[in-house]
Protein backbone atom coordinates (compact mmCIF):
# COMPACT_ATOMS: atom_id res chain seq x y z
CA UNK A 1 0.00 0.00 0.00
CA UNK A 2 2.76 2.36 0.81
CA UNK A 3 4.44 1.83 -2.06
CA UNK A 4 1.28 2.88 -4.21
CA UNK A 5 0.88 6.32 -2.10
CA UNK A 6 4.17 6.97 -2.89
CA UNK A 7 3.60 6.54 -6.57
CA UNK A 8 0.89 8.48 -6.46
CA UNK A 9 2.41 11.69 -4.52
CA UNK A 10 4.89 11.31 -7.33
CA UNK A 11 2.41 12.02 -9.96
CA UNK A 12 0.37 14.54 -7.61
CA UNK A 13 3.59 16.53 -7.64
CA UNK A 14 4.58 16.00 -11.26
CA UNK A 15 1.57 17.24 -12.02
CA UNK A 16 1.23 20.20 -9.74
CA UNK A 17 4.35 21.00 -11.05
CA UNK A 18 3.74 21.10 -14.60
CA UNK A 19 0.67 23.35 -13.67
CA UNK A 20 3.04 25.82 -11.83
CA UNK A 21 5.35 26.43 -14.27
CA UNK A 22 2.03 27.53 -16.82
CA UNK A 23 2.19 30.66 -15.11
CA UNK A 24 3.79 33.96 -15.35
CA UNK A 25 7.08 34.30 -13.40
CA UNK A 26 8.33 30.81 -14.83
CA UNK A 27 11.92 32.24 -13.72
CA UNK A 28 11.21 32.95 -10.39
CA UNK A 29 9.44 29.70 -9.79
CA UNK A 30 12.18 27.56 -12.02
CA UNK A 31 14.50 29.03 -9.39
CA UNK A 32 12.34 28.80 -6.02
CA UNK A 33 12.19 25.44 -6.79
CA UNK A 34 15.57 24.51 -7.04
CA UNK A 35 16.62 26.45 -4.33
CA UNK A 36 14.11 24.80 -1.64
CA UNK A 37 14.97 21.23 -2.93
CA UNK A 38 18.59 22.56 -2.64
CA UNK A 39 18.38 23.53 1.58
CA UNK A 40 15.79 20.44 1.94
CA UNK A 41 18.48 17.99 0.62
CA UNK A 42 20.83 18.94 3.08
CA UNK A 43 18.71 19.39 6.13
CA UNK A 44 16.57 16.18 5.37
CA UNK A 45 20.31 14.37 5.12
CA UNK A 46 21.39 15.67 8.59
CA UNK A 47 17.96 14.97 10.18
CA UNK A 48 18.18 11.01 8.56
CA UNK A 49 21.91 10.92 9.30
CA UNK A 50 21.18 11.80 12.84
CA UNK A 51 18.83 9.18 12.83
CA UNK A 52 16.02 11.48 14.25
CA UNK A 53 13.82 9.96 12.05
CA UNK A 54 14.17 7.07 8.97
CA UNK A 55 11.67 6.59 6.07
CA UNK A 56 11.28 2.96 5.92
CA UNK A 57 9.73 2.56 2.80
CA UNK A 58 11.11 4.90 -0.39
CA UNK A 59 12.13 5.26 -3.73
CA UNK A 60 15.39 4.65 -4.40
CA UNK A 61 16.06 2.86 -1.14
CA UNK A 62 19.07 1.34 -2.23
CA UNK A 63 20.82 4.91 -2.98
CA UNK A 64 18.67 7.13 -0.89
CA UNK A 65 18.19 7.12 2.93
CA UNK A 66 16.46 10.27 2.57
CA UNK A 67 13.16 10.93 1.33
CA UNK A 68 13.99 12.09 -2.37
CA UNK A 69 10.20 12.61 -3.25
CA UNK A 70 9.35 14.72 -0.34
CA UNK A 71 13.32 16.69 -0.26
CA UNK A 72 13.47 17.35 -4.28
CA UNK A 73 9.90 17.75 -5.37
CA UNK A 74 6.75 17.62 -3.26
CA UNK A 75 7.95 20.44 -0.69
CA UNK A 76 9.65 22.38 -3.56
CA UNK A 77 6.16 22.34 -5.44
CA UNK A 78 4.24 23.26 -2.41
CA UNK A 79 7.15 26.60 -2.08
CA UNK A 80 6.21 27.55 -5.39
CA UNK A 81 2.14 28.06 -4.86
CA UNK A 82 3.45 29.63 -1.85
CA UNK A 83 5.02 31.94 -3.11
CA UNK A 84 2.57 32.23 -6.15
CA UNK A 85 -0.01 32.87 -3.78
CA UNK A 86 1.82 35.65 -1.64
CA UNK A 87 3.32 37.47 -4.66
CA UNK A 88 1.11 40.43 -3.97
CA UNK A 89 0.39 40.07 -0.13
CA UNK A 90 0.83 42.16 2.90
CA UNK A 91 3.54 40.88 5.89
CA UNK A 92 0.82 39.80 7.90
CA UNK A 93 -0.89 37.62 4.75
CA UNK A 94 1.93 36.14 4.37
CA UNK A 95 2.54 35.02 7.49
CA UNK A 96 -0.94 33.85 8.02
CA UNK A 97 -0.65 31.70 4.68
CA UNK A 98 2.63 30.32 5.85
CA UNK A 99 1.25 28.84 9.29
CA UNK A 100 -1.47 27.41 6.49
CA UNK A 101 0.49 25.76 4.33
CA UNK A 102 3.00 24.38 7.39
CA UNK A 103 0.02 23.44 9.17
CA UNK A 104 -1.03 21.06 6.19
CA UNK A 105 2.05 19.90 5.56
CA UNK A 106 2.78 18.82 9.63
CA UNK A 107 -0.54 17.04 9.56
CA UNK A 108 0.11 15.36 6.33
CA UNK A 109 3.12 13.78 7.57
CA UNK A 110 1.71 13.25 11.23
CA UNK A 111 -0.90 11.33 9.31
CA UNK A 112 2.04 9.48 7.38
CA UNK A 113 3.95 8.81 10.55
CA UNK A 114 1.19 6.82 12.28
CA UNK A 115 -0.82 5.27 9.76
CA UNK A 116 1.95 4.02 7.55
CA UNK A 117 5.54 2.91 7.20
CA UNK A 118 6.22 5.97 5.19
CA UNK A 119 7.45 7.46 7.90
CA UNK A 120 8.78 6.60 11.29
CA UNK A 121 10.37 9.43 14.17
CA UNK A 122 12.75 8.75 16.57
CA UNK A 123 13.72 11.89 18.00
CA UNK A 124 11.70 13.83 16.03
CA UNK A 125 8.54 15.12 16.53
CA UNK A 126 5.98 17.12 14.69
CA UNK A 127 6.77 19.90 16.61
CA UNK A 128 10.47 19.86 14.76
CA UNK A 129 8.53 19.82 11.33
CA UNK A 130 6.26 22.71 11.52
CA UNK A 131 8.94 24.64 12.92
CA UNK A 132 11.43 23.60 9.89
CA UNK A 133 8.84 23.99 7.66
CA UNK A 134 7.88 27.34 8.64
CA UNK A 135 11.31 28.88 8.51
Amino acid sequence: MERIILWALFLIGITLLIFSLRKPLIKDSILIFLLNAYFSMFIGVLVVEEKMLEYPIRLFSNYFASSLLYEYLLFPVVCIYFYQTTYHSKYMSIVLQCLLYTSALTVIEVLFERYTDLIEYHTWTWIHTFISIFF
